[in-house]
């Protein structure tokens, strides 16, 4: 049977979180009615499972509906194409929903967040769900420096989590140094002297280990949780979409930075999960955001989790 996430909530979980960066805005995640769905309030917001002796909740910080899914996913198929691979997973292809999802692992001696959403509005509720205050966070990991990972970070110019240390890539973390961003400037460069910067095969804590990713931003990462016997990765922002990014992983995705990297990226990450049935946690995956992936065909097939985590 499943264990429960052992509650850690002070009174400081039921605080109001902060506002949202000006720059994520237009993309702060809504619930939103499509035509002929009602999309009431969300159902479920943490998911927890174990995995050996690691503690495991994704969190949903947020989800929003899209239009003209095609002007993001798949930019070098065609219409047609398109269709045929939405149509075939009884998807349409004038909207699509968007999800962003958090993880926190409970290590037994340190407790690790990775990614904290477009804001601490959005993930804060999502992680008092699952036990949690911001004060036990003790590790925040940044896949990547997207705004939607990062935002979460500060709280009204205040650190979120204010007891934790930050763990992130080392080429990510220089090449957004480099340019002028203003959710980097705000958010992530605070906190540059509390930051450890790792690299391929890099130590988070026991159990977690990172592994590079590249192409959606120049130095992405994804990260392996590995506890008696058991394995998920953490494959943040390295597929995007549970069809588009899986039946056909050469299809360009607008976001990708590096396109044609992120692209032999997800073959070769996708590829390694398959044959080793390893299950995975997609950022943008239908919440819980947990999932296999087989190969099908040129590309892959993703089969949601079902009980396998809670037996």
């Amino acid at each position: 049977m499943m264990s429960p996430i052992a509650p850690r909530l002070t009174r400081r979980a039921a605080l109001a979180a902060g506002a949202a960066l000006p720059l994520a805005a237009a993309l702060r995640p809504q619930l939103a009615r499509a035509a002929g769905h009602a999309a009431p309030a969300q159902n479920a917001i943490q998911h927890s499972f174990t995995l050996g002796d690691l503690q495991v909740a994704t969190l949903l910080a947020g989800t929003r509906v899209v239009e003209d899914p095609q002007t993001i996913f798949g930019l070098n198929a065609s219409a047609e194409e398109f269709e045929a691979a939405s149509s075939a997973n009884f998807i349409p292809t004038d909207k699509a929903r968007f999800y962003f999802t958090p993880t926190v692992v409970n290590t037994g001696s340190e407790t690790v967040l990775f990614d904290t959403g477009l804001s601490a509005a959005g993930t804060l509720p999502a992680l008092a769900a699952a036990g949690y205050a911001p004060e036990d966070i003790d590790v925040v990991v940044i896949t990547h420096m997207h705004g939607d990972h990062i935002g979460g970070l500060m709280n009204e110019g205040a650190p979120t989590y204010p007891n934790a240390r930050y763990v992130t890539g080392q080429v990510e973390f220089d090449a957004w140094a480099s340019r002028e961003n203003e959710g980097f400037e705000k958010n992530m460069r605070p906190l540059a002297e509390k930051t450890t910067f790792i690299g391929d095969g890099g130590s988070v804590a026991s159990g977690i280990t990172g592994m590079s990713a590249f192409g959606h931003t120049p130095g992405h990462m994804a990260y392996l949780l590995d506890s008696g016997g058991a394995q998920v990765l953490l494959m943040a922002d390295t597929a995007n979409h549970y069809v588009w990014s899986l039946t056909h992983p050469d299809w360009e995705v607008r976001f990708d930075m590096d396109k044609a990297v992120a692209a032999a990226t997800r073959r070769k990450v996708l590829g390694m999960v398959a044959a080793d049935r390893v299950p995975l946690i997609g950022y943008h995956m239908p919440f819980p955001g947990m999932g296999y992936v087989e190969a099908r065909g040129d590309g892959f097939h993703y089969v949601p989790t079902s009980y396998q985590m809670s037996l």
